[in-house]
């Protein structure tokens, strides 16, 4: 028995899906792309940040310091204060 011949809407529908398969592959080859380069871009950023990590933790340890250097100056400044009280009840004496 023969196979029935293709009319000409099945033969536009073939076409059309030709068509559709094809820019699906063009997209998705895109898409490859654009994601090859966003892994490229995220490898750099991270090698730059893995650089810049030993400056990041010498902020993070001049920031305690600091911290530590505003405490003792308010100590500091607490006791001069007080110092000062006492050296003002003495010189009325």
């Amino acid at each position: 028995r023969p196979l029935p011949r293709p009319t000409s809407t099945t033969c536009e529908d073939y076409k059309l899906l030709e068509n559709m398969n094809k820019l699906t592959s063009l997209k998705y080859m895109e898409m490859k792309d654009i994601s090859i380069n966003i892994s490229r871009n995220l490898q750099d950023l991270n090698q730059k940040y893995a650089s810049l990590q030993p400056y990041l933790d010498q902020i993070n340890q001049i920031e305690e310091q600091v911290t530590a250097l505003e405490q003792a100056a308010y100590k500091l400044d607490t006791y001069s204060k007080k110092l000062e009280a006492k050296f003002k009840k003495l010189e009325k004496r």
